[in-house]
């Protein structure tokens, strides 16, 4: 737990305002800084399931150390190079840390849970939005003086954390990585991939789960940009969009555990997850209403337009990504039948990953059509339509038995001597 809040506090105190720092302290072309942003991305995303799988053959805690290790010198590199070439390599560390050492993070979470993997989920995501929420209140403080304090104490954080880790933090490894050990064999990487991409039922939920990412990242996206297209992009936008990022963020830190535990009590996993895409799709129903109202002229009553119905869709969405995200993450490690574990949330998160992508790249795509063509409600259809489908793809898989763990073959008796 206290891993992921670091992990996090270091990370959006430094990324948040390494765009800024590119193109302002620099003075970077605007394409170069998307490459700069994109190789982080894709180097984190295509290696998440070869971070797994190394997880899952060495063990949790060396490739949480390695992580931790190379987004050090990531970070570092960030906040003293100058020259395109290093600042890549920089980049591209950094986004290799993450696939290094995020699922290494949630199967040791998984292994040491036990039966309380769901409970165990909803408090990491407490500690998880906990650091998402302080970090870039610490980097603002820190970047006003200078950005490169930010990356060296952003450093000198992951560096804390490698001691403590190192010093404290329990080795671990995967159940079937250790019995595999001891009977003198070991399957092959792609022997394990084959079988883990062959278990359809991973496979849909992955899908599936998709548009939770999709419509998560809103936040990020649509929200903000709503916002600045009513309010404008003085300081009343600017707030209104923090304005987002904290309700988020409160919302998920005050009520997670009390509400994964009400439905724990009250609903099974497929259900849960269901009712939590349902949530979110429909959390954009208050932006589209907000489309049929003429747009005030100025004064308060813009400003409700503005803040008021993205703020309550970004409630809605922390709701709902409450209610499914620990079911989320326990669902993983039932397909999995608790084998391999770090690899299956190594292709999860791949799968996920293009998915977000793709998903942002036709949302962006929408929000501009909409403004060319004079259609405001369109992306917010068009993402409402999501959260339906994702809902109702998520409770066929539940009606139809497919969330259940897969059965596997009975381990022989050894033979008696």
């Amino acid at each position: 737990m206290v891993n992921q809040f670091t992990i996090n506090l270091g990370f959006y105190m430094l990324m948040p305002y390494l765009a800024q720092h590119l193109s302002g302290s620099l003075g970077l072309a605007g394409w170069i800084v998307g490459l700069i942003l994109g190789v982080r991305n894709f180097s984190q995303q295509g290696m998440f399931l070869v971070g797994g799988t190394l997880a899952d053959r060495l063990g949790y805690k060396p490739m949480i150390i390695a992580g931790l290790v190379l987004r050090i010198a990531g970070f570092a590199t960030l906040g003293l190079v100058e020259s395109l070439p290093a600042l890549l390599a920089a980049s591209a560390a950094t986004g290799l840390a993450g696939a290094l050492f995020n699922p290494a993070v949630r199967a040791y979470v998984a292994a040491d849970a036990g039966e309380r993997r769901v409970e165990a989920f909803a408090l990491f995501n407490v500690f998880y939005q906990t650091g998402i929420l302080l970090g870039p209140l610490v980097g603002m403080v820190l970047t006003g003086v200078d950005f490169r304090i930010t990356c060296l104490v952003a450093a000198g954080i992951f560096a804390l954390l490698s001691l403590v880790q190192i010093r404290a933090l329990p080795a671990r490894r995967a159940d079937d990585a250790k019995s595999s050990t001891k009977t003198g064999g070991q399957e092959s990487v792609l022997s394990q991939w084959r079988g883990i991409v062959a278990n359809r039922p991973f496979l849909l939920f992955s899908v599936a789960m998709i548009g939770f990412y999709v419509m998560q990242f809103q936040v990020y996206l649509a929200l903000p940009l709503e916002v600045r297209r009513l309010g404008g992009d003085g300081n009343f936008g600017t707030t209104a969009a923090a304005v987002l990022f904290a309700v988020s963020g409160l919302t998920t830190i005050l009520f997670q555990t009390g509400v994964t535990a009400w439905c724990k009590a009250r609903m099974e996993p497929g259900r849960a997850l269901a009712w939590g895409l349902l949530t979110m799709g429909v959390a954009f129903v208050p932006l589209l209403i907000a489309t049929g109202i003429p747009v005030p002229d100025g004064g308060v009553g813009l400003w409700l337009l503005a803040a008021v119905p993205p703020t309550l869709a970004a409630l809605l969405l922390a709701i709902g990504t409450m209610i499914a995200y620990p079911f989320e993450m326990d669902t993983i490690v039932r397909l999995s039948g608790d084998r391999l574990v770090a690899t299956h949330y190594g292709l999860y998160n791949t799968i996920c990953g293009v998915g977000i992508t793709l998903g942002n790249l036709f949302t962006g795509a929408a929000l501009d059509a909409a403004r060319a063509a004079g259609v405001p409600a369109l992306p917010w259809v068009a993402l409402f339509a999501v959260g339906l489908a994702c809902a109702a793809a998520l409770y066929g898989l539940h009606r139809t038995g497919r969330l259940q763990p897969p059965v596997r073959d009975p381990q022989p008796e050894p033979a008696k001597v």
